[in-house]
């Protein structure tokens, strides 16, 4: 059986899912972003219970079929830009109906409809905050990290930076390091 959980994005939220299954005593195989298969069929004392325990960790057990599309094309989004080695090389429109086997159109409008703003511009603003990390990080030049997020070049990267944050990437580099020299002098 499926669990579908939203908000769940990163290992720590797995780690939440696994411990309160474990404490109902379910049995489970896998459990994905968004996502959990349970081997039992889950009572509906077990679910309220289940529910309950996820929403006091900002968790949420969903029942509504768009409602799961939608976390799972959120969680096949923040997979690939935060967590896969590299960003695919096909459009993300094909990509994401491969994953998901349904139309991208369909798809598209479900997700407008349902978050207010288009999978494009979620895809943006993930592979942002991707950048931004990177940034901080300091191990990749800004070309390299071009290239991993699968930009066309270092231009459009910093032009879709500073549309979204305001900032260039230098400049962003910059206030890191400037916070960084403050912490050293404090």
């Amino acid at each position: 059986m499926k669990l579908y959980i939203k908000y769940m994005v990163s290992i720590r939220c797995k780690m939440v899912v696994k411990s309160e299954l474990d404490k109902l005593g379910l049995h489970y195989s896998v459990v994905n972003l968004g996502e959990v298969n349970i081997y039992e069929t889950i009572t509906e004392e077990q679910r309220s219970i289940l529910k309950a325990a996820l929403l006091k960790t900002g968790l949420e057990l969903m029942d509504d079929k768009k409602a799961i599309l939608v976390e799972k094309i959120k969680n096949i989004i923040i997979e690939m830009v935060h967590y896969s080695e590299e960003v695919p090389k096909t459009n993300f429109s094909d990509f994401l109906s491969l994953k998901l086997n349904l139309n991208y159109t369909y798809l598209a409008n479900l997700f407008s409809e349902v978050t207010g703003i288009t999978i494009e511009h979620y895809i943006i603003n993930h592979k942002i905050e991707r950048v931004k990390e990177l940034l901080i990080y300091d191990e990749l030049s800004l070309t390299e990290i071009s290239y991993k997020l699968n930009y066309s070049s270092v231009a459009h990267l910093s032009n879709q930076f500073k549309k979204t944050t305001g900032l260039t990437p230098t400049f962003f580099k910059k206030l890191k390091d400037k916070r960084r020299v403050n912490l050293e002098d404090a």
